[in-house]
């Protein structure tokens, strides 16, 4: 068997395509590290469901687009291929938007115009430059699977810190007693912190996970 062919069965899940879905995780975080996206983490943090529910469509919308765009790659004349990629993102969005506003209304007019926004993410357009009109399409799959789930980590953790002690609960399910009644904690004096309800927290929120992040890793600080 030539090396050619060998070449060729490399492993689906390589160590090389592996790092494509863990390195987004942590090391190259769309949002904490590369500091993109952040908009929608100020926006949409509010309530857990309407974070997860904008993690899962950016997510789809990032794998879909990069396979998209990774199989027409060979096809794009680079003076149009921003253009392209927009009308990619935006076929994509329009079909999401579509399917949220059947299956979760409510979620959907929490998310307003930031589902559409999705469009000029410059996370979503980024990956597409940057990688999936470089890379095959099993590649730019996992490129776009792993940048979506950094980004959705980031936006569940601060709702759930939000949510919480903004509203006392967690996707709606009350957590320490009712405010109303004073059941639970608030009997005993508690009281929601309404600043955690307001977009600053989430920068507070976002700047705290990056110290953690970079304490716990020397080589994401200055000078390694």
């Amino acid at each position: 068997m030539s090396e050619v062919a060998v070449k060729e069965k490399e492993p689906l899940f390589s160590k090389k395509n592996k790092k494509l879905i863990t390195d987004p995780l942590n090391d190259t975080n769309p949002v904490t590290i590369q500091v993109l996206g952040i908009c929608s983490a100020l926006a949409v943090t509010v309530k857990m469901d309407a974070a997860l529910v904008m993690s899962m469509a950016v997510l789809a919308v990032l794998i879909a687009g990069n396979v998209i765009v990774s199989l027409m790659r060979n096809l794009i004349p680079g003076k149009i291929r921003i253009i392209v990629q927009l009308v990619v993102v935006a076929a994509l969005v329009i079909i999401v938007d579509q399917v949220l506003k059947a299956f979760v209304y409510d979620v959907s007019k929490q998310l307003s115009v930031f589902v559409g926004l999705i469009i000029t993410n410059c996370i979503i357009m980024g990956r597409l430059e940057a990688f999936a009109l470089a890379n095959k399409p099993w590649a730019s799959a996992l490129d776009g699977l792993g940048n979506g789930i950094g980004y959705g980590i980031i936006l569940v953790v601060v709702a759930f810190f939000k949510e919480l002690f903004g509203s006392g609960t967690l996707l709606g399910y009350e957590i320490f007693g009712n405010a109303t009644d004073m059941t639970g904690l608030y009997a005993m004096g508690y009281e929601n912190n309404g600043m955690m309800l307001l977009p600053p927290s989430s920068l507070v929120l976002v700047a705290i996970y990056i110290w953690i992040q970079k304490s716990r890793n020397p080589s994401l600080q200055e000078g390694h």
